[in-house]
């Protein structure tokens, strides 16, 4: 019996580069990054979705790559850890992760750094235990919980002042 290989077309936008080719439809997307993109930043943990090593964002959304077909999202806006810098410089939260000393082996750094941006947008930052609440899909296995939870009021705090001053 001869094995036929199906081939779907997938177009998505990967931290901002336009991405087209056929793919065999049980592709996911965290193995699209990892071994066709070398997009290695997204770790591949479980692959069950229980750990959140492979956050992305998904036009804005914060999903687990192991979970979700790259032909499942045709052409959305996915972006990675290796998509949040701008000219050279890190992106705040991760300056903040280092200011807080929030990871220890960083294995999970990138897929919490991730998620914790996506968190900023959903606007569930109004106490340390809703943070923590809203970052519990992320595992750490180091421990360093309070520091990630820091960093991400870092943020906060950041932004406040920042809205603050745009008022006067």
């Amino acid at each position: 019996m001869t094995h036929v290989s199906v081939a779907v077309p997938c177009r998505l936008q990967i931290n901002g580069q336009g991405y087209a080719a056929d793919l065999p439809p049980s592709v996911t997307l965290l193995d699209l990054l990892r071994e066709r993109l070398g997009l290695t930043g997204t770790k591949k943990g479980c692959d069950h979705g229980q750990c959140g090593a492979c956050t992305v964002l998904v036009d804005g959304k914060r999903v687990k790559s192991c979970l979700i077909l790259a032909i499942s999202i045709p052409d959305a806006a996915v972006t990675t850890i290796e998509g949040i810098s701008q000219n050279g410089r890190l992106h705040p939260m991760q300056q903040a992760f280092i200011d807080t000393d929030a990871f220890q082996c960083g294995y999970c750094t990138p897929g919490q750094i991730m998620s914790a941006i996506a968190l900023l947008e959903e606007g569930h930052i109004h106490s340390r235990a809703e943070i923590r609440e809203f970052m519990s899909g992320n595992l750490c296995r180091c421990g360093a919980y309070n520091g990630i939870i820091d960093a991400i009021e870092r943020i906060v705090a950041q932004q406040r002042g920042n809205h603050a001053g745009e008022a006067a």
